[in-house]
């Protein structure tokens, strides 16, 4: 599932097309240093946020991150002692959509990187200089949101129906735990009690939230690099970040 590279080979791969990219332009001098600096950290960025997502436990073992039950749920847990094993089957889902986010998470990295090498250098300046602390974020989420959600959908739904333990998918194991939910909400101790049943896109919604917690993870290392100077890995990235450290 995770990737089969290591991170520092990613970066140096990334960043050696960018510096091509970049300097077949024919721009020099502090601007250039500049833009450059800034989609180099964010390709170090991108690449630290989605190996580290890309891996077992990468969503799962991060409290932060990690992706709990649809809020339409929320009923299902509150009443969960009315379901013979309920708990367990909770417990099954959340384990199961924390693992087809993770699963995901790998499709990004062309995308990300497509869209940093093509950003101008004005708006990579902009963003470098601006008050938004996490303006590269930002931008990188208006850019790709809708590449990212077209690239994780059918990877998780397709993880969502694959046979699992037992030879049961995430899909069926949330069906089950639902339609259990559900037939109790729909008798009438259910309806006396006020339970709603629940229906939730279930692969939209992990969709959106792996990519929640993936521009989360890069929001992190975007401050890290930016007030961290430890965290600046070679000379370009030192030189233009050290501006804004005599700035503060």
């Amino acid at each position: 599932m995770a990737l089969l590279v290591s991170c520092d080979t990613v970066k140096q791969i990334a960043i050696s097309e960018l510096g091509a990219m970049a300097t077949g332009g024919g721009i020099s001098g502090l601007g250039y240093d500049n833009a450059s600096g800034l989609k180099q950290a964010l390709l170090v960025g991108i690449t630290n946020s989605v190996l580290n997502l890309n891996k077992e436990n990468g969503y799962f073992g991060n409290t932060l991150l990690k992706i709990l039950l649809p809020p339409e749920a929320n009923t299902i847990v509150s009443n969960i002692g009315k379901i013979p094993g309920g708990q367990a089957m909770i417990d099954d889902v959340v384990l199961r959509l924390n693992r087809a986010a993770e699963d995901a998470a790998g499709t990004a990295t062309p995308i990300f990187t497509s869209a940093i090498t093509s950003m101008s250098f004005s708006d990579a300046t902009g963003i470098l200089f601006g008050s938004d602390q996490a303006g590269a974020t930002n931008y990188l989420k208006k850019a790709t949101t809708n590449q990212l959600i077209a690239a994780f959908r059918p990877k998780i739904d397709a993880s969502l129906n694959k046979k699992l333990v037992g030879n049961i998918s995430t899909l069926q194991s949330w069906s089950t735990l639902t339609n259990a939910y559900n037939k109790v909400a729909n008798s009438l101790i259910g309806q006396v009690a006020n339970m709603k049943a629940v229906n939730t896109d279930l692969g939209g919604y992990v969709t959106q939230q792996a990519l929640n917690g993936m521009f989360t993870s890069m929001g992190q290392e975007e401050q890290k690099i930016r007030q961290d100077p430890a965290a600046r890995v070679n000379d370009v990235l030192k030189k233009v970040f050290g501006q804004l450290d005599n700035k503060k």
